[in-house]
């Protein structure tokens, strides 16, 4: 086998079926069968819609989203500011069990080997240190699946990336998050929805029929965050502005944490190793363009891939360049945003200004939404 992609993710997917589409022999696994639930904000913002469109999978994504016209933020006070995304634009919301079916279909469809039930173990390393493969559980038992190149999409967690010293879960912020569905929500409209309070905030996604993500974010650096049904009450029940809103919602599925959710990559990658998606570095995007860091990341992965395949010199220094032109900017607005969301004094004087003067924050929504990157080719 040429690559082998641990992970079936947004990331992994979209770098499985780059690959294949370049020509190359592609084994994609994942420990999941697939469809899967998996939480997230459920968005995918215009500039990650665009790039699917050009990967030939959007309209299959469009087609089972709901579309999303822009964004409605509000802070401590009664502050509201919702604006849509400039010419016409839209992004969309969708379950990412449907999402992640989508792309892993498309892989598959060109030709990619798709495994479920395995379990990723460790790297395999050849005589000269270079990772050749990985040891696997399945259900036949362990063994070892050979590779020129692996691509570790393999998540936040990335039990490859920490084997290898790559990853490691940031000291600051120590941010955990709580989703859930609600049915029968009231109020929501084709605006996403993002709620910033001075513990942190909280994410709605219209799904359609009454149907909503809720998402909860807390900060666990100043002590422990309750469990994860305490938390979603507690921000729902205790705020004024959701409350009356679930008065008749009926929360429909468990409710998931996951955390801490920073990630650190102290690489892009080693000696026949690439990472990809939240494997190479996750920055808790408040802002609803996960999804476009992992779409982007995973086509990013594939093409330094075949670039090594096809000359042989090691693309892990060029994809970390490559990660930093195409993310620093928006990794930079993300982290000023979570800074700002950390100190209560800022969220009050942000609420305070966007009462006054919400033309700065209209232009920070079209910011968030990745629009200026629609219809841009890659580099």
């Amino acid at each position: 086998m040429e690559v082998l992609v641990v992970g079936a993710g947004p990331s992994g997917s979209v770098a499985a079926l780059a690959l294949a589409r370049g020509g190359a022999r592609v084994r994609l696994v994942d420990r999941a069968s697939f469809p899967r639930a998996k939480l997230c904000g459920d968005t995918v913002n215009p500039g990650a819609l665009s790039l699917l469109d050009r990967l030939g999978v959007g309209a299959a994504v469009r087609a089972q989203a709901r579309p999303i016209r822009g964004m409605r933020v509000t802070g401590p006070g009664g502050a509201a500011v919702a604006a849509d995304y400039p010419n016409g634009l839209v992004g969309g919301a969708i379950e990412r069990r449907v999402l992640d079916l989508l792309l892993l279909e498309a892989a598959v469809g060109t030709g990619v080997d798709f495994t479920p039930g395995i379990r990723v173990l460790a790297p395999v390393r050849d005589a000269e240190g270079r990772v050749a493969g990985v040891r696997i559980r399945s259900a036949a038992g362990e063994s070892e699946m050979r590779a020129r190149l692996v691509i570790a999409a393999d998540g936040r967690g990335s039990r490859l990336g920490a084997a290898l010293g790559l990853t490691r879960f940031a000291r600051w912020p120590k941010r955990w998050a709580f989703g859930a569905y609600f049915a029968d929500v009231d109020g929501l409209t084709a605006h996403g929805e993002m709620h910033v309070r001075t513990d942190g905030y909280l994410g709605i996604a219209p799904l359609g029929d009454g149907l909503a993500n809720v998402c909860v974010v807390r900060d666990a650096s100043h002590g422990p965050v309750p469990a994860g049904p305490a938390v979603v009450a507690a921000a729902i029940g205790a705020d004024p502005g959701l409350s009356g809103r679930f008065s008749r919602a009926r929360r429909v599925s468990p409710i998931v944490a996951l955390g801490p959710l920073a990630v650190d990559a102290a690489a892009a990658g080693c000696a026949g190793l690439l990472l990809a998606g939240d494997a190479a570095g996750f920055v808790d995007p408040m802002t609803g363009d996960g999804l476009r860091f992992a779409f982007r990341g995973g086509e990013l992965a594939a093409e330094a891939a075949l670039l090594e395949l096809a000359t042989g010199r090691a693309a892990h220094p060029g994809l970390r360049g490559a990660f930093q032109r195409e993310f620093g900017s928006k990794w930079r607005f993300n982290r000023a945003l979570r800074t700002l969301v950390a100190s209560p004094r800022g969220v009050q004087a942000a609420a305070a200004l966007a009462s006054r003067w919400p033309a700065p924050f209209r232009l920070l929504i079209g910011a968030a939404g990745d629009v200026r990157l629609v219809g841009v080719r890659p580099r």
